[in-house]
């Protein structure tokens, strides 16, 4: 899909979360978690200096680009970024953002070869609670890898820029990310750690092994905090920007359950619901096999409707 594909879609409302390992989508103004890991069993980070020269690095490519830096974490072997470019200029801010680092690591190191484990990987998010939701993952990473107890105890992330007012700023904004919760100021901060916490008892998948790790975990998140992310989805505000009406996640949910459970599976306007929902997965990136998956058939009818006329 080209980037006037994408854009396409997203000006339809047809494109909620965008994954890509490889061909990027470079466009001004959407929001990118970006995920890159090192080579093999590699670390990335061996001592304080390491993470420190990371900082220092994201904070001159996010002024340097001019990227809205919204979240990150450093982990021991990989790296999350949450961020907006403001210009067409993301393929080249991380392409320095990672070059860099890796000269500096391999120099220090008497290294040669790699250090990353091949392209960064992207996934769009232009729906709000699948931001709220990568925004707790992110800081949620130290947690379930065992480092600390609690997400605020971990030095290498942005964490604590979301649960305690008054914290002195950075390069990092976390305005727009807690803009999408009710309330106002530090009740804001209180309620975004009351969902680290209580986020941090739930299963989540890894997002470098398993692409849809996210959305599984925002739907357990909306299904302990239903009418939060319900009042959250309809605020809108992270596609408010590239003028795109997304629709609700929810709504999606609701009509491929319908679809599952519909007493006439072959008739002409169950084919077409499915051919429609087909299309809208496959926008937002979905694998075939995991649309297959997804709706209960098989991939062979996943690819005979998307080629059919009706």
């Amino acid at each position: 899909m080209t980037k006037m594909d994408a854009a396409d879609l997203i000006q339809k409302g047809r494109i909620k979360r965008y994954f890509r390992a490889r061909r990027k989508l470079d466009c001004p103004h959407f929001i990118s978690h970006i995920t890159q890991r090192a080579a093999g069993k590699e670390p990335l980070f061996v001592e304080e200096r390491d993470y420190l020269s990371m900082l220092g690095l994201l904070k001159d490519i996010s002024r340097n680009y001019s990227l809205g830096m919204y979240a990150f974490c450093l982990m021991p072997n990989h790296v999350h970024l949450l961020l907006r470019p403001e210009d067409e200029n993301l393929y080249d801010a991380m392409r320095d953002l990672f070059s860099q680092y890796a000269m500096r690591f391999n120099r220090k190191y008497e290294r040669k070869g790699h250090l990353f484990g091949g392209p960064y990987r992207q996934a769009v998010c232009l729906d709000d609670s699948y931001l709220l939701a990568t925004s707790l993952y992110i800081h949620l990473n130290p947690v379930r890898a065992g480092l600390v107890r609690e997400a605020t105890a971990y030095r290498w992330s942005s964490s604590n820029l979301y649960c305690q007012n008054g914290v002195t700023r950075s390069f990092v904004d976390p305005d727009f990310v807690l803009g999408l919760l009710p309330d106002n100021g530090s009740e804001r901060n209180a309620r975004y750690r009351r969902l680290l916490i209580r986020g941090s008892r739930l299963e989540a998948g890894h997002v470098l092994e398993q692409e849809d790790a996210v959305e599984v975990f925002r739907s357990k998140l909306s299904a302990v905090f239903h009418p939060l992310f319900k009042w959250v989805d309809r605020q809108k505000q992270t596609a408010k920007p590239l003028g795109a009406d997304i629709t609700n996640v929810e709504d999606l949910e609701r009509q491929i359950e319908q679809l599952r459970t519909s007493p006439f599976p072959n008739n002409p306007v169950t084919r077409r619901a499915k051919k429609y929902l087909i299309e809208q997965l496959v926008a937002r990136g979905y694998k075939r096999s995991e649309i297959a998956h997804k709706l209960g058939i098989s991939r062979k009818t996943v690819y005979n409707l998307l080629r059919s006329s009706i």
